[in-house]
């Protein structure tokens, strides 16, 4: 067996790193020896020559001389074989054409090539080129694969695998019975097309992805992204090709004529925490968060730690500190909207009302022919005073329980970080100006807020209970005085709730800006007028407190509250001041001569001033009465570039605070080229990272799809394709399998070599079903999980693996095998039931659990609402990640508690109370072919002789223990005493109910063999 060259980035340098660096490293040089400089060290070995290489003789401590490494351990002795080895092999160190000593190209920053399909000896075995590369690995070992699987294993493997559910009974009797040629082909087939496969692979991306439905930290709020969710499952059904994928999750916005499907896409990168705790630095977070979404970039896509070069340049890998700051620059210019994504229903609701309210408006016109005079005339009467204004710009603003601002270009401010229940926010400005007659408080749209704000409630209203303002001279600052507010005039106030309780001196009153559904989410502006002019010669600071509190449970129940989002203030000389009484859009069309204005803007104009008519007014309620029943979408978190771009700086040891050397977006220089053509912003790195001169990307994702298949992905390491990680398996089938999704050539022929296969498809780019089918169609595949030699599957795959499944279809296997699992697809998550009091541990935060009923109680898992600092507790038990970072390779541990969980926890109680009802209704007339059934529900196999003797004695046991009981005492053990059809036994339901218990509990029920 030829043994592998020591290769030096991989093998020696990592030994000179932990031992030796010390004192001969970058920072030190002890008798000017550095072992990372080729230069250097060629003056203490002698290639091919290690006896007569003084580092040998050092490290050995020969001829007298002090061992290296001094004043720590002796190197173990397979280190220093190595480092003899390396060196009588030539000790090929750094490229010799380099003028600067760089490491020996590592394999993986090298593109792939499809090589050629190597020769076999057992040709029969050979299904598709997959089998070419593993039966040639297992014949170089003297090993032989292991046997087909039967056909009832491979069904529900294949199930499991493809599509996360175990067969139907129906459908392992259609398979086994069916002995046509293509019977295989034909299950994959099916198995790829349904809507299933979308979610069990969705829940894979969705990992990458970190994917949950709440912000983390402390307060961990929900979030509403779970549009996000059903794009993954929609995408992956569809097929949608990997680069497009790829580029849609990164810069669907980007795209021209983007859709709102490609912004849904963008979740991707929002999926980061979100820390709201109080007297947060909003700014921290933003670049935590932009620090997570390089991270998760450089996981799902890179397959590279690219974060270790954060603070430093990367120790092993050859990323650069600058580099990572010129990576982070992609994602460092976007602003983080929340957008409404409206269903099929919710956009025909809409069309509607404002059909509705069209006829409404059309019969109006009809009745009324002189309307463009009496528009005309009223236009005339409603000039506008916006240019007597005067923006405050010399302005600072804080806000009480740790709000903190943004400062806009035009001078408005936005609040960021925490939303509590009642606030204060407190504005300073100077001002020049003198004989101040009123201030203009502007409540202002931005994409960001909720619905577009202007509050940030989660409907985007706002509620200001008290509007307080405070003068001194700026030469006098200590000399306060109080400025009373004589009156206040706003252009809009929900009934019953007027500006004036703005200025009644209560908190508990508010002026409300509620216009209601479809109508509420416009910018609003209020006038306050002082009773005295206001101002001083040498110039004035105002102080304004603006005060927010809500009362009577509602928001403030939920934590959150109307707060004003983005406002800014302005002050005038001129006398009486109003506010616009029109709003900004009706005010922007009429400054157009109503010559020039199109037909919609000229239906704009005519919905406002009806509603100024009083002889209009039952025309306007029944207009209100319509737009009442506006329906308001769910909203997601998307990304949306701005408008003028902020500077990235390298960060000195990775502080923010800390901020040097100006970057501009590029890619690290190791890898291939950035796409001449291509823009550098979002849309250009994910057209560099789908390139096809990038060596990784097809690497990393077929590897990551062959550790689902297999255990462990063809690299150990699918988030670390780095110059530390162990080569891979099979090379060859890697770099194989990585053309083969890029290019989509399907392998039919290589080099003059045909492969037998039944697929006659044209050839696909970057297709990930052809990848899965060309993976499930093999041989390698098919084999069974029981092998003699079962300790090598992993390294030389000669059989399948066999694994507990992830932690969602454990709980899919359960709800199935009883009849109770609902197949709907997307929507929002659900929340099944939770053990009492596991919210407790979360941070005012949702403490109540509220179970959903119906459907919704049943979905699968991959819908449970995903709590960051409460994950579902029978899920992370079985490992399922939190979703705090990106995550490529879940663990598999193996723990009494997760035993107790699908013997106890009350989803998997009522999964056998109800796979005990379905047997004794469905199983067959007697016992042993109930058990029969049972069985297969569960396992998909019938069980042996030896297995159903001991359940029938298991089932008579419990049987027994329950005769005579109390209906009472039998109760925890049987199904809802209320749906028990007449002719159930109560104490033998109770029996097959606690046998249920033990099937769901198999180690084969929740095992992919």
């Amino acid at each position: 067996m030829q043994i592998e060259k020591v290769d030096f980035a991989r093998d020696i340098q990592p030994i000179f790193a932990a031992h030796c660096a010390g004192c001969h490293g970058a920072k030190k040089q002890e008798s000017d020896l550095r072992l990372d400089d080729k230069q250097s060290v060629t003056r203490v070995i002698q290639a091919s020559k290690n006896g007569q290489s003084r580092l040998v003789h050092r490290i050995l401590g020969l001829n007298g001389e002090p061992r290296m490494p001094m004043g720590g351990p002796a190197l173990k002795t397979e280190k220093i074989e190595l480092i003899k080895r390396w060196i009588d092999e030539g000790a090929v160190m750094f490229e010799t054409q380099n003028p600067k000593p760089e490491p020996e190209k590592h394999w993986a920053f090298i593109a792939p090539t499809q090589p050629t399909l190597p020769t076999v000896k057992n040709k029969a075995w050979v299904k598709n080129p997959i089998d070419n590369f593993v039966l040639a690995e297992l014949e170089k070992n003297n090993l032989k694969p292991s046997p087909e699987a039967d056909k009832t294993t491979l069904i529900r493997r294949l199930n499991l695998d493809l599509i996360g559910l175990p067969p139907t009974l129906k459908e392992i009797d259609n398979f086994v019975s069916d002995n046509s040629a293509n019977a295989y082909e034909k299950l994959v087939d099916r198995l790829l097309s349904s809507p299933h496969y979308g979610e069990r692979w969705g829940r894979w991306w969705l990992d990458a992805a970190r994917y949950a439905d709440t912000n983390g930290f402390e307060k961990d709020r929900d979030r509403s992204i779970w549009p996000y969710r059903d794009w993954v499952i929609n995408a992956l059904n569809q097929d949608m090709p990997f680069d497009q994928f790829t580029i849609e999750q990164l810069a669907g916005d980007l795209l021209p004529n983007a859709t709102l499907q490609q912004k849904v896409a963008t979740g991707f990168l929002r999926n980061s925490m979100l820390n709201e705790e109080a007297a947060v630095e909003p700014e921290q977070f933003r670049v935590e968060g932009i620090i997570d979404r390089v991270d998760a970039v450089g996981k799902a896509f890179l397959g590279l730690t690219v974060n270790c070069a954060q603070c430093h340049t990367h120790k092993f890998d050859p990323i650069k500190h600058q580099e990572y700051y010129q990576f982070y620059a992609f994602l460092n210019n976007d602003e983080e909207p929340e957008i409404e994504v409206p269903t099929t229903a919710e956009n025909k609701k809409r069309s509607e009302i404002f059909a509705g309210i069209t006829k409404i408006e059309d019969e109006l016109i009809a009745k009324n022919p002189d309307l463009p005079k009496r528009i005309s005339e009223w236009e005339q009467q409603t000039k506008s005073d916006e240019g007597q204004w005067t923006i405050l710009t010399d302005t600072s603003v804080i806000g009480t329980n740790g709000v903190k601002f943004e400062r806009m270009l035009d001078d408005s401010f936005i609040a960021r970080g925490d939303n509590p229940p009642q606030n204060v926010y407190y504005l300073k400005a100077k001002t020049k100006l003198k004989n101040i007659t009123g201030f203009r408080l502007e409540l202002m749209t931005d994409h960001s807020l909720p619905h577009n704000g202007p509050g940030r409630a989660t409907a985007g209203t706002v509620l200001l209970s008290e509007f307080n303002l405070e003068a001194a001279p700026v030469n006098q600052p200590d000399k306060i005085e109080q400025v009373k507010i004589d009156s206040a005039t706003a252009d809009f106030s929900s009934t019953d709730n007027s500006i004036n309780r703005a200025i009644d001196g209560n908190l508990k009153t508010s002026w409300s800006l509620d216009a209601g559904p479809g109508l509420r989410n416009q910018e609003r502006k209020a006038v306050f007028v002082p009773k005295n002019l206001v101002g001083y010669d040498s110039g004035t600071i105002l102080t304004f407190a603006i005060s927010q509190k809500e009362f009577g449970g509602g928001a403030a129940e939920r934590f959150e509250a109307p707060n004003l989002g983005r406002f800014r203030l302005s002050v005038t000389t001129a006398p009486n001041p109003k506010a616009d009484p029109l709003p900004k859009n009706v005010r922007s069309i009429l400054a157009i001569p109503a010559a020039n204005r199109t037909r919609e803007q000229q239906r704009e104009v005519f919905r406002f001033y009806r509603t100024t008519v009083p002889e209009f007014a039952e025309a306007n309620k029944a207009a209100a009465v319509l737009m009442k029943n506006w329906p308001y979408p769910a909203t997601t978190m998307v990304l949306t570039p701005r408008t003028v771009e902020r500077e990235t700086r390298i960060f000195k040891r990775g502080d923010w605070k800390r901020q040097e050397t100006l970057v501009t977006p590029d890619t690290p220089a190791f890898l291939h080229p950035f796409p001449k053509d291509a823009p550098r912003n979002r849309l250009g790195l994910a057209q560099w990272i789908v390139d096809k001169n990038n060596p990784l990307t097809a690497r990393v994702i077929v590897n990551r799809i062959w550790q689902n298949y297999f255990g462990q992905g063809l690299v150990a390491t699918p988030e670390d394709f780095g110059t530390r990680c162990d080569k891979p398996s099979h090379p060859e089938l890697l770099d194989w399998l990585a053309v083969e999704s890029r290019d989509g050539a399907m392998g039919r022929q290589r080099d003059g070599v045909t492969i037998p296969t039944t697929d006659h498809r044209p050839p696909t780019t970057w297709s990930m079903k052809a990848i899965h089918r060309l993976i499930v169609t093999s041989a390698t595949y098919r084999q069974s999980s029981s092998t003699q030699h079962s300790a090598l599957v992993t390294e030389h795959l000669d059989g399948a693996p066999r694994f507990r499944v992830d932690a969602e279809t454990i709980r899919d296997i359960a709800l199935s095998a009883s009849g109770l699992l609902s197949s709907k697809i997307g929507g929002p998550s659900v929340f099944p039931p939770i053990p009492d009091g596991a919210m407790a541990v979360s941070f005012r935060s949702r403490t109540i659990w509220e179970t959903s009923q119906g459907e919704d109680k049943y979905r699968r898992g991959m819908y449970t609402f995903w709590k960051r600092s409460v994950p579902y507790p029978s899920m992370s038990v079985f490992d399922a990640p939190n979703g705090d970072m990106s995550c490529t390779r879940r663990a598999r541990s193996n723990s009494p508690l997760q035993a107790l969980t699908t013997l106890n926890d009350a989803v998997f109680m009522e999964a056998a109370q109800a796979l005990a009802l379905r047997v004794w209704k469905e199983g067959g007339n007697d016992d042993r072919a109930k058990i029969i059934y049972a069985f297969r529900l569960c396992t998909s196999r019938a069980p042996d002789e030896f297995e159903l003797n001991r359940l029938q004695k298991l089932l008579l046991q419990e049987q027994s223990r329950f005769e005579g009981k109390t209906a009472a005492a039998v109760y925890v053990a049987a199904p809802d005493l209320n749906n028990l059809p007449a002719d159930v036994d109560l104490h033998k339901i109770a029996g097959w109910t606690m046998m249920a218990r033990v099937l769901l509990n198999l180690d084969e029920t929740i095992t992919r063999q």
